[in-house]
């Protein structure tokens, strides 16, 4: 298994939802976040006096899947939450050595 922790700008959110759903992913956990990376904030200007925003609001999208489906997760991901402009986010893929259906005790991929 596999848990794909993803950060995307927050207006993204519904099309990579939809996406994913059609993919056959089940399930997903969305954070809203605030981050910096590349473009490190920007200014912005509030009844004529100009503000640091340091931190850029984000969406985070953590989602468990089986290790054959995570290269196509990831494809979709990325394809869906591109505008091709700075701050796009980033996609990590990590391995998950156990999984627990908190209800049914089921485990594993089962669980999923």
């Amino acid at each position: 298994m596999k848990l794909i922790i993803a950060t995307i700008k927050p207006f993204k959110l519904e099309e990579v939802r939809e996406a994913l759903s059609s993919s056959g992913v089940r399930g997903m956990m969305v954070t809203e976040i605030k981050g910096f990376g590349s473009q490190s904030g920007h200014t912005e200007i509030y009844r004529g006096a100009e503000y640091a925003v340091n931190y850029v609001p984000k969406v985070k999208l953590e989602i468990v899947v089986s290790a054959s489906m995570a290269d196509e997760v990831v494809e979709t991901i990325a394809k869906h939450a591109r505008t091709g402009k700075i701050g796009d986010g980033k996609i990590f893929v990590v391995d998950v050595q156990q999984a627990t259906r908190v209800r049914t005790g089921e485990t594993n991929e089962d669980a999923l």
